[in-house]
């Protein structure tokens, strides 16, 4: 009998298409962030142009979708990090929010957001 070797999720699961050289940038993500994870979609700070998780409740500009976290930081103080910025395709089930991001009606919101950026992160559903 063949052995079945089942290979479990990956943190970059969320992430489908994006072209390497052009639709990521290195950024800081804030000071007290704590740990963000791969696919934590992120707003920008207007004051700082730092970058941290996106939240509805916010009103210093990262309440905008801007990006996608590629690699998990601690972000206790200043990390730097790369984003997906622009012109990717990501799966929506993969994707994190902050921590007031709890209804269906505010990540659709945030998906939108992600769509209107120029070129597009498209948002789709399933793998």
């Amino acid at each position: 009998m063949a052995t079945v070797i089942t290979e479990g999720r990956r943190s970059s699961d969320w992430l489908k298409e994006y072209e390497h050289d052009y639709s990521v940038e290195e950024v800081v993500i804030a000071a007290g962030s704590g740990v963000v994870e791969s696919g934590t979609v992120l707003g920008k700070v207007t004051s700082t142009g730092k970058y941290k998780p996106v939240t509805v409740g916010a009103s210093d500009g990262s309440q905008t979708a801007a990006g996608i976290l590629m690699n998990t930081v601690n972000a206790a103080a200043d990390k730097p990090a790369v984003i997906v910025a622009r012109k990717a395709k990501v799966v929506h089930q993969g994707l994190r929010y902050g921590a007031d991001v709890d209804t269906a009606a505010e990540r659709a919101a945030i998906h939108a957001a992600l769509g209107a950026l120029n070129p597009p992160i498209l948002v789709r559903e399933g793998a």
